[in-house]
């Protein structure tokens, strides 16, 4: 039987970051995965989502320049050739993922292992193995989550795990669930010709962010003709000749019947707990429970990823990653969530970092605002997008930056540069002071923080 110091469960964002994390720290690293390498994010979300909402953009781009005097002709849409490229662009990712577990000598395993309470994993897959190990790094993921919706077992839907294996077009597509998942693939689809309509349970669409950039994507969304029913909830779906029919019912009770050629549900995903139950670890609701050390209530047993819930975002699972490497390498270190940027690929672009406004407010600081809109800048009028606005959210007796809210080109490029200022506790003033390249969307930063200050040229 091999014996390792590190073994990690699951080969996504969280779990390669961390064998290759622990490697490097000396230790001897296995890594299993049951399916492919680079988890949900690189083969069934963040990748090929964000290729085809690039190719959705080139789309709207080539439409738009009809009105700028450059006419392309009749505008024509191959699926084949764009799941084609979506699926060299997955390839040539899992295949840097693969050197470099190689060049880190991290023995990779193929195959679903089964966690044992004495640290023993088994693995079956293409040959059948047992290993020990000293540590263990639990990064096995989610799944989506489906709703009980009445008649949704009876009918052909698609999740965010199999949408991109479709081969034709949808005339019609109803999504239920109108967060961060939901929105990005209306965006898709729309630019496709689909008739989209989003069906959403909470009173506004992306409930988790910020009301202002909630209420711009909204009406982004409503200018490309895609219908949006918040507050409202799918009672039943029914099929009949190959049609999709929705029941929904409204926060008044008011029902209608929406009929779909297809049905995409995308209400969140779940903790992926396969081949860890053996270990009867403490659970946070649906989530394994993990300490500031991402130490679960087993020491040397240490959980990452969407198996923990929280922000349940790829580059968070990486952040983790590193930390419960170094943690089971022996150091003591703390996860720290204060600077977690979070972005929406959508057309326009969402993208925000520290508190929100309200969450600052609830934490105690007395909370000064400033919105400079897209609509004022250059380079947004010069590309034809200035559907879109920088929100300041800072300390107001000192200016300390603790959010920025952003919406519009680039955005989520851009976030980055707020994200430091809040890294290195900014103040508004010194992010006011910088000189910025003009013209760029960048400016907007720059704008709002004069603006907050009261010394604003251009507002």
């Amino acid at each position: 039987m091999n014996s390792y110091d590190v073994v990690v469960l699951g080969g996504g964002p969280g779990g390669y970051v961390a064998a290759i994390m622990a490697s490097r720290l000396g230790k001897r690293t296995a890594l299993i995965e049951a399916d492919q390498l680079g988890g949900t994010c690189l083969n069934r979300g963040c990748i090929p989502s964000k290729t085809l909402l690039r190719h959705a953009e080139l789309i709207e781009d080539i439409k738009a320049a009809q009105e700028w005097g450059i006419e392309t002709g009749e505008l024509t849409v191959s699926l084949e050739k764009m799941m084609a490229r979506k699926e060299q662009v997955i390839k040539r990712l899992r295949t840097g993922i693969a050197g470099l577990l190689k060049a880190g000598k991290i023995d990779c395993y193929q195959g679903r292992g089964t966690v044992h309470r004495d640290r023993t994993v088994s693995i079956v897959g293409e040959k059948t193995a047992t290993i020990q190990a000293d540590k263990l790094i639990l990064a096995t993921g989610s799944v989506p989550y489906v709703p009980p919706i009445s008649g949704l077992d009876k009918v052909h839907f698609h999740t965010s795990d199999t949408i991109f294996g479709i081969t034709q077009i949808p005339q019609s597509i109803a999504i239920i669930g109108g967060g961060v998942i939901g929105v990005e693939f209306a965006c898709i689809f729309q630019s496709l010709g689909t008739q989209v309509t989003i069906v959403e349970m909470a009173e506004r669409l992306v409930p988790g962010e910020d009301p202002d950039a909630a209420a711009a994507l909204t009406k982004a969304l409503k200018k490309k003709r895609i219908k949006i029913l918040t507050a409202s909830k799918v009672e039943e779906v029914a099929e009949k000749d190959g049609e999709k029919i929705l029941t929904v019912v409204n926060a008044e009770g008011t029902r209608e019947q929406l009929h779909v050629s297809d049905l995409l549900v995308a209400v969140g995903r779940k903790p992926n707990l396969s081949g860890i139950s053996d270990l009867g670890l403490a659970m946070d609701g649906p989530f394994v429970k993990v300490n500031q050390q991402l130490e679960t209530s087993i020491t040397g047993v240490y959980a990452v990823g969407d198996l923990i819930g929280g922000w349940q975002l790829a580059h968070a699972a990486s952040a983790e990653g590193m930390v419960a490497a170094r943690n089971a390498a022996g150091e003591t270190i703390d996860m720290d969530y204060s600077v977690v940027p979070r972005c929406l690929y959508t057309h326009p672009e969402v993208a925000s970092v520290g508190l929100s406004e309200e969450a600052a407010k609830q934490r105690g600081y007395r909370v000064k605002t400033a919105v400079y809109q897209h609509v004022g800048n250059g380079k947004a009028l010069a590309h034809g997008q200035t559907d879109g606005f920088v929100k300041l959210i800072a300390e107001e007796e000192y200016g300390e930056i603790l959010g920025v809210v952003m919406v519009g080109p680039h955005v989520t490029e851009m976030i980055a540069a707020p994200s430091a200022f809040i890294h290195l506790e900014g103040t508004v003033e010194e992010m006011a002071a910088m000189i910025y390249p003009h013209p760029t969307v960048s400016e907007t930063l720059m704008e709002a923080a004069a603006k907050w200050l009261g010394q604003g040229i251009h507002s």
